[in-house]
């Protein structure tokens, strides 16, 4: 069989219909019958039962469609393999993180250095004003960043963590003395948002637009980075939403950070571009799989 008939009858058997497997693969429909009868014809055996109204694979066609199954993925691994060699240079797969709690994700990183020492792994720090920016400019490989992510061009991994949010406010705060605080306040007081459009589905994930009773919450204040927010936060009556492990890595002597009686969980994950899924993509996705979700 030539790899272009192993195509055909895998896609025919994924679609189970002559016209969209033409379609899909953009050839006549004529010659996907063709090369179905030549593999028939080949092998000795019918492939597939086909009527006016269906087509159904048979015992032997669901035999050859197990054994034919991984030549396309290790096809498509030889070629990143054979490309990078062809460049010099050992893989490296560059991870952008939104959040600060790259050292929580530790287990994650050792992991995938120990299976895989034939790459290396660097992670680095990505703003959350035009997330996917990094992406598809192709300065990173893969980005951690809060779910969902509903963009045509980028495929979602495993979620790696999840965590609740909290409440960011000067220590000085009059709130402070409540000791926690509910969505609800933030439909008095508002929240802080980007300077630029983002996704209103992505900043609702992570700043939601009505609290829980169905008030409207407003932008308050707009930020250009994350590390705007601290000052402004730390002088003045405002207050935020932000992931609970900032209260960790952003401690300051002048911010508290409260919990929220109602806050929803905050899942991150791993997206990268769908035309760059390489051989360390799927590997590290691999080992956020084997490890399982973080709860913080």
């Amino acid at each position: 069989m030539q790899l272009r008939d192993i195509e055909i009858f895998l896609t025919l058997a994924d679609e189970l219909h002559f016209g969209r497997t033409a379609e899909r693969l953009r050839i006549a429909q004529a010659s996907v019958s063709q090369s179905i009868a030549k593999q028939e014809r080949s092998i000795g055996g019918r492939l597939f039962d086909r009527s006016s109204r269906t087509v159904r694979l048979t015992a032997l066609g669901r035999q050859l469609r197990e054994d034919l199954l991984p030549i396309p993925g290790a096809l498509r691994r030889s070629l990143d393999r054979a490309a990078l060699a062809a460049r010099g240079g050992t893989a490296v797969l560059r991870v952008g993180m939104i959040g600060e709690n790259a050292h929580d994700l530790l287990p994650f990183w050792e992991s995938f250095r120990s299976r895989h020492p034939q790459w290396q792994l660097k992670i680095r720090h990505s703003p959350f004003v035009n997330p996917f920016d990094s992406l598809r400019q192709r300065d990173i490989d893969v980005l951690v960043a809060w779910l969902p992510i509903e963009e045509p061009d980028l495929s979602v991994g495993p979620v790696i963590c999840t965590e609740p949010m909290v409440a960011m406010m000067a220590a000085t705060h009059p709130l402070v003395d409540d000791k926690n605080v509910s969505m609800e306040a933030f439909g008095d007081r508002g929240l802080f948002g980007p300077s630029e459009p983002q996704p209103a589905y992505w900043e609702d994930a992570y700043s939601p637009f009505t609290t829980p009773s169905g008030r409207a919450i407003e932008r308050a204040h707009t930020v250009a980075s994350c590390e705007e927010v601290p000052t402004i936060v730390a002088t003045s009556d405002a207050i935020d939403l932000t992931s609970a492990h900032a209260a960790r890595y952003c401690a300051r002597p002048d911010i508290a950070y409260l919990p929220i009686t109602d806050s929803h969980l905050l899942r991150w994950g791993l997206v990268w571009r769908s035309d760059a899924e390489t051989e360390p993509v799927r590997a590290l996705a691999q080992v956020v799989r084997d490890l399982g979700v973080l709860a913080q």
